[in-house]
């Protein structure tokens, strides 16, 4: 029996959790979104209207469909609110935080309920590991921006039910998405292989053998839409360390994946990237 999937319940309102409610009510879904904190939330959705309108004015979408789009996207600010088909979770990258959020969400929600985490590197099979029914947990890494990127993977942990992972391949595809399935393993594919795209340029950036914009600008020359330190900035460079972080340890401190010194002074120095104003670049 297939599994049906009409309501969309997102937990994080960051830049992540936004760009995914978009894109779910783009095509048509009822979206839910929740975050702990309440005001981040009410500054979500105006961000989320910011975008719908910017996309307006470009051409890229009627007036009727973008205000439609907003109108289906709902802000609830108790957990117990956070009831969908599908819920897909997009908090920071830390396994208890994300563990304790699914136990409570399995508990809130029906049995048939599949839960999804958008997690960059954190083990699917160890976060569903505390859960009742791990065959309904799957993950659903989507990257951002998530409203304009059309890459998702789909990651299956050790228990995930095969028909669990055609609903959720099938709300991708949905989506407009390029859908890739993928075996839970440390970084999954893209994060994995985009770490060195970040390491080597900070290595670079660290010897003193050209400025951030230098190696941004011979990048893009070479087909990258975007530089290294360009694309740190726009994820925020303390997400991208976790990352970085979480792969390295993941493969028990392998020295290819050691975080680099100079991403971890700068968030010591509060200097996220766009998010704060300041990172590789002044964007005051």
């Amino acid at each position: 029996m297939s599994i049906e999937i009409k309501t969309i319940g997102i937990a994080g309102a960051g830049t992540m959790g936004q760009g995914i409610a978009i894109s779910c009510a783009l095509a048509g879904y009822v979206t839910v979104l929740f975050d702990i904190n309440a005001e981040l939330s009410e500054r979500a959705i105006q961000l989320i209207g910011q975008s719908i309108g910017q996309s307006v004015i470009k051409g890229k979408l009627s007036r009727k469909n973008g205000d439609e789009c907003l109108n289906r996207i709902k802000i609830v600010n108790n957990l117990s609110d956070l009831k969908a088909d599908l819920i897909i979770e997009a908090v920071v990258e830390n396994l208890e935080v994300k563990q304790k959020l699914f136990a409570d969400l399995e508990i809130l929600n029906s049995a048939k309920t599949i839960l999804a985490t958008n997690t960059s590197s954190v083990s699917i099979t160890q976060i569903a590991s505390i859960l009742q029914h791990p065959s309904r947990f799957i993950g659903l890494h989507f990257f951002n921006p998530a409203h304009l990127m059309k890459l998702v993977e789909v990651i299956s942990g050790e228990l995930t039910n095969p028909e669990t992972a055609l609903a959720v391949v099938h709300f991708s595809q949905s989506l407009a998405k390029t859908t890739v399935e993928v075996k839970d393993s440390t970084g999954f594919i893209v994060n994995r292989v985009a770490r060195h795209f970040y390491l080597e340029s900070l290595k670079l950036l660290e010897e003193g053998v050209t400025e951030e914009a230098g190696i941004d600008k011979l990048l893009r020359s070479a087909g990258f839409k975007m530089g290294p330190f360009e694309l740190m900035d726009l994820i925020g460079i303390d997400v991208n360390y976790a990352v970085t972080n979480s792969v390295y340890e993941g493969f028990n401190r392998n020295p290819k994946f050691k975080p680099s010194k100079l991403q971890k002074k700068k968030i010591e120095q509060g200097l996220l990237g766009r998010k704060t104003g300041r990172g590789f670049y002044d964007y005051n």
